[in-house]
């Protein structure tokens, strides 16, 4: 048989090939072991891109890892402490424009309710505001959000605000000397801003049980319970609608602190009728 590209008649190798078919072999031989090489070579680069993919980040990770953080912080806002943004000065010097506050919503969940002066945050649909109609449900879910993670201002039905008498008290301003008295007994202030007096307004109202009388501590710039004397409650917020305490001062960095207690409040007597206001925060109910 005739190696194709042979001359007929040539005379073949000692082992049967025809001449040439070495070189020939050997290019294939070395054709094949370069297919190899480039396979292997492939092979590598695959490999390597897999690793490279296994390295570098992942975004589907991300994403999910990025949710379940958005989730974990909703839940905590939720049930735990929920971030509020501070967007007006009345409860200046406490608490200043821009602060960010961490409002303790665990403070009141088990059977304790909010004592004299204590700084709560509270829905005020129904004392301090009318109810409104609904508005965008798709806007109102987004910024719920965003303001139960403290990056938007809150609600305009929510308030901040210092309780001065709770269910029983009679409060009244302002006594000879120009200051509140709660169940007759004198209350100084220190909290309010320098220069600001008690109230401006006289008023002599004995909170219904299960409401609070609440006001600012920038009493010139609060709205607050005295403003809604003539409104259906007379001003009073119900203790159910109290959010939670605020206890700490999250932002800025600079103001990195909790909120200070005041003893303004421990030697008002309780009221006639009894109440829950009756001494220092953690004393229990009187």
């Amino acid at each position: 048989m005739r190696v194709s590209g042979a001359p007929a008649g040539e005379p073949g190798t000692p082992d049967g090939r025809a001449a040439g078919s070495d070189d020939r072999g050997g290019d294939e031989g070395r054709g094949r072991d370069g297919g190899d090489d480039r396979e292997a070579d492939g092979d590598r680069e695959a490999d390597g891109d897999r690793d490279g993919a296994g390295r570098g980040p992942s975004w589907r990770r991300t994403g999910l890892t990025g949710a379940a953080c958005v989730v974990f912080l909703l839940l905590l806002s939720h049930f735990v402490a929920q971030p509020f943004l501070i967007p007006s000065g009345s409860m200046e010097p406490t608490l200043q424009v821009g602060d960010r506050i961490l409002v303790n919503k665990l403070a009141y969940r088990f059977g304790s309710e909010p004592r004299r002066g204590d700084v709560v945050v509270f829905d005020g649909t129904g004392s301090f505001v009318r109810e409104e109609p609904a508005g965008n449900p798709v806007t109102g879910l987004l910024h719920d959000a965003a303001a139960a993670l403290g990056l938007a201002a809150p609600d305009e039905t929510d308030f901040v605000k210092r309780v001065v008498g709770v269910g029983g008290d009679r409060v009244v301003c302002c006594d000879g000397d120009g200051r509140i008295t709660v169940n007759g007994t004198r209350v100084q202030e220190p909290y309010l801003t320098p220069g600001d007096r008690p109230s401006d307004v006289p008023f002599d109202i004995v909170v219904p049980p299960g409401t609070l009388w609440v006001m600012g501590d920038h009493r010139s710039q609060s709205s607050d319970s005295r403003d809604h004397l003539g409104s259906p409650g007379g001003g009073m917020v119900p203790v159910d609608k109290v959010v939670g305490r605020a206890d700490w001062i999250a932002w800025p960095f600079g103001r990195w602190t909790t909120v200070t207690e005041t003893d303004a409040y421990d030697s008002v007597p309780a009221p006639p009728s009894g109440g829950h206001g009756v001494g220092p925060r953690g004393s229990g109910h009187g």
